[in-house]
């Protein structure tokens, strides 16, 4: 049996020597040289007992090593846990706890820290650094690579994900080989990706978005990768000219956009710009059409089943929506409750079905059941309407639905009037406990650099706009909105903010 992941986009490759990954001194890394560190690497691992199915954590900077563990890892058939950086060791304890890693590669600076952590479930404890140095590293170099791979089929269990945990506890999403694959596979089609592309990557490798769409898009089609720790705009300016496509968070567009040496030469080798992990706003959407000549590609996805829906890459980019179904990929609307489907132009939970959707939450299979219907079909906990066109609006999330008085109000049908008001940059909208309805509507602005804001006379302004009960009973202006690594507004961090703001 072969290894199913592995076999698609880590054996050797024909053209080896081609470049993979570019970096930003200049240097670069082919193809032959990223698979000898990882077949380094996953000597080193099985030395040290790490088997097939045996889980194997990572928190570490952004650097080729730290990537390698992924191909090291499914090179042996273990299961890669990559873990958000800004994690504290309390945080780490639990996903350890939780998943049993039988390795932990951290940073240097951590490992006293977690050393009693990872001894707690007997892991082996590595180390790599921002410079791809570190115990890992060192084993590496005088151990021989690993000449065999494991076996491995479509179901088998490839990575673990959790969640961010922002209601109870972070849940951890089970993705197959096939959920990986299947998923690299439509958008390398439908993105059109070939080995004549180079890809600009700022995104983090410990995220759905960073490693498993754009890193997996890359392996499989054989582009080249622009390879940055972090955003930085300069760096990223810069790589513009010699490359073809982008990946972002839609912080990563407000910047560029900021800065007046992106122009229609700067990017006119440039074929693609994919937004994703959090909404991008309409003004952001246009205003970088204006400018670059360029329309963003929106697209849908999340921890528990990559991507589900994409705007065309042939086609009308609609502004606001993030496309339809990827090739395989089924989603429907449903009545929040129930089974019943909705009719287009309604708004309902999201349910998604398809190769993509993960293998359940790992050892908790009540919230599995909850949440992953017999017929395959996986709640998503977004509310969404399908329009006349085909076309999906993510309207929010289902815990940030507000109910005033039995009164359902979606926060984005607000927010969208807020953003369309002069001198407003974005805004969230909340809803915090009312002693009569239950609970009520605060919006949180933020104004464009240098415009003032006048709450009540914004809120005049939209006013005509809402039926009463939507009408914000405060607006807050604030310097900007709290948000996650991946550029997702904190809702639940406004929320806690504000509690207590009209009691």
């Amino acid at each position: 049996m072969p290894n199913h992941l592995f076999d698609a986009m880590f054996a050797p490759r024909n053209d080896s020597a081609k470049v993979f990954l570019h970096h930003p001194d200049g240097s670069t890394l082919s193809h032959a040289e990223f698979a000898q560190i990882a077949a380094r690497q996953a000597s080193v691992m099985r030395n040290m007992g790490v088997a097939k199915g045996d889980r194997v954590a990572l928190q570490v900077a952004k650097t080729p090593e730290a990537l390698a563990v992924y191909a090291a890892s499914i090179r042996i058939g273990a299961v890669l846990l990559p873990l958000n950086t800004a994690y504290t060791p309390e945080e780490v304890a639990y996903f350890v706890s939780d998943a049993e890693p039988k390795m932990l590669i951290c940073d240097p600076r951590s490992q006293e820290s977690l050393a009693e952590i990872a001894a707690s479930v007997g892991a082996s404890l590595m180390t790599l650094d921002a410079d791809g140095n570190g115990i890992l590293s060192s084993e590496a170099a005088r151990t021989a690579p690993l000449d065999d791979v494991a076996e491995c089929s479509a179901e088998d269990l490839a990575a673990i994900l959790y969640t961010s945990g922002t209601t109870g506890r972070s849940k951890g999403a089970m993705l197959s080989h096939d959920n990986l694959l299947s998923n690299a596979q439509a958008l390398t089609d439908l993105w059109r990706f070939t080995d004549a592309d180079t890809l600009i990557h700022a995104l983090p490798i410990f995220h759905t978005h960073g490693l498993f769409v754009a890193i997996n898009v890359s392996l499989l089609s054989g582009t080249a990768i622009r390879f940055f720790p972090k955003f930085d705009l300069d760096a990223i300016i810069e790589a513009l000219s010699g490359s073809t496509t982008l990946m972002g968070v839609p912080t990563f567009f407000t910047r560029l956009l900021a800065d007046p040496r992106l122009t229609r030469e700067r990017v006119s080798a440039m074929r693609l710009f994919v937004s994703g992990s959090a909404p991008l706003l309409a003004a952001t959407h246009e205003e970088f059409e204006a400018r670059t000549g360029h329309r963003i590609l929106e697209r849908y996805g999340m921890t528990e089943t990559n991507m589900n829906a994409s705007n065309p890459y042939e086609g009308e980019r609609i502004a606001g929506t993030v496309g339809m179904p990827l090739p395989g990929v089924e989603i429907r609307i449903t009545e929040p409750g129930s089974e019943n489907e909705l009719p287009r132009g309604e708004t309902g939970m999201i349910e998604v079905r398809g190769p993509n959707v993960f293998k359940g939450y790992w050892r908790m299979p009540e919230k599995t059941a909850e949440e992953l219907r017999a017929d395959g079909f996986f709640l998503t906990g977004d509310l969404g309407l399908i329009d006349e066109k085909d076309y999906l609006h993510i309207v929010g999330r289902q815990k940030d639905l507000i109910i005033a008085g039995g009164y359902n109000i979606y926060p984005k049908e607000i927010e969208v009037l807020l953003d369309s008001m002069e001198g407003v940059q974005e805004s969230a909208v909340i809803g915090v406990p009312h002693p009569d309805l239950g609970e009520t509507v605060v919006a949180v602005v933020v104004p464009i650099a240098g415009a003032q804001i006048d709450p009540d006379s914004l809120l005049a302004g939209i006013s005509e706009r809402l039926a009463r009960f939507k009408h914000p009973r405060r607006l807050v202006v604030v310097d900007s909105l709290p948000r996650n690594t991946m550029g997702k507004v904190q809702k639940n961090a406004l929320r806690e903010a504000y509690a207590g703001c009209l009691s």
